[in-house]
């Protein structure tokens, strides 16, 4: 993760993306690339494209001016103007780039609650295999604790390398919980395993953890609840069930985005290996 792109609508809900990537500009040396869109450019004459160009670019400046004082780590701050669709255009930024993630609030004057609920966020999830920060609310100070949930599905436990080195940046304690809508011994046995392999994972990386198993009827609901309870300051989970040609995320997942008011970290399944004695894809 050193490198944050930003989606910009010039909304001060917007500027939530670079409140956050700041964060991390604190602990390690990180690119920021903030991306404005010209939507429907196409529709219009060229100097009305070009005006919207100009104001931009204007604003982008004055953007760079008041928060470059907040970089640490000589990190950068930057700004890059767009044609075409948002979604599109943001997972091609993305994708340019290695170890990039997207910085995003999902609330906006403008239509980021579009952006980033609507169609344009499950298209945005199922195209890159980048990961998403999503926020919706006031930036935490620091990230102290990161609740990871694991359930029962084969891909949960790919979240934990991520999880892992969002804690080890900030010294994060990480709060391991099983969650479940059945108790019944196979399942809780089963999730017992999963949520133990990542348990082992992160000590082995010398990392602080909680774990806790949780069962009722809503796993998002369980999620948020207990993120709520004990402060927490991020959540990661598994944008799983993505279709990749009808764009359908994820009923938890989708919930997830819209319902938590913590920062939330949605990482794309796939194949890796991690060294605690499991495959993070399958069972």
């Amino acid at each position: 993760m050193t490198n944050f792109i930003v989606p910009i609508d010039f909304s001060v809900d917007s500027l939530k993306g670079i409140e956050w990537a700041l964060l991390f500009s604190q602990k390690k040396k990180i690119n920021i690339q903030m991306v404005y869109v010209l939507t429907n450019s196409s529709n219009f004459q060229s100097s009305v494209v070009e005006l919207e160009h100009k104001y931009a670019e204007a604003h982008f400046k004055k953007l760079v001016k008041k928060f470059s004082p907040s970089l640490g780590n000589q990190s950068k701050l930057g700004f890059v103007i767009k044609k075409g669709k948002v979604y599109r255009e943001l997972v091609n930024q993305v994708n340019s780039f290695e170890n990039a993630v997207i910085s995003a609030s999902t609330h906006g004057a403008s239509g980021f609650e579009e952006l980033f609920i609507g169609s344009n966020a499950l298209k945005i999830m199922a195209a890159t295999e980048q990961p998403v920060f999503t926020l919706r609310t006031s930036i935490p100070d620091q990230v102290k604790k990161i609740v990871v949930p694991i359930k029962l599905h084969l891909d949960t436990r790919q979240k934990a390398p991520f999880a892992a080195d969002v804690a080890e940046l900030f010294g994060a304690e990480l709060h391991v919980i099983s969650i479940s809508i059945r108790n019944n011994k196979r399942d809780l046995a089963r999730l017992d395993s999963y949520s133990k392999q990542v348990i082992n994972y992160f000590k082995k990386r010398k990392l602080q953890t909680v774990d806790k198993t949780l069962v009722g009827e809503s796993l998002p609901g369980l999620t948020c609840n207990y993120a709520e309870a004990v402060d927490a300051d991020l959540i990661t989970i598994m944008s799983s069930e993505i279709d990749k040609w009808n764009v359908f995320l994820g009923s938890y997942a989708q919930q997830m985005v819209k319902t938590t008011t913590v920062p939330l970290l949605s990482i794309t399944p796939r194949e890796k290996q991690i060294p605690a004695g499991f495959s993070i894809l399958g069972g």
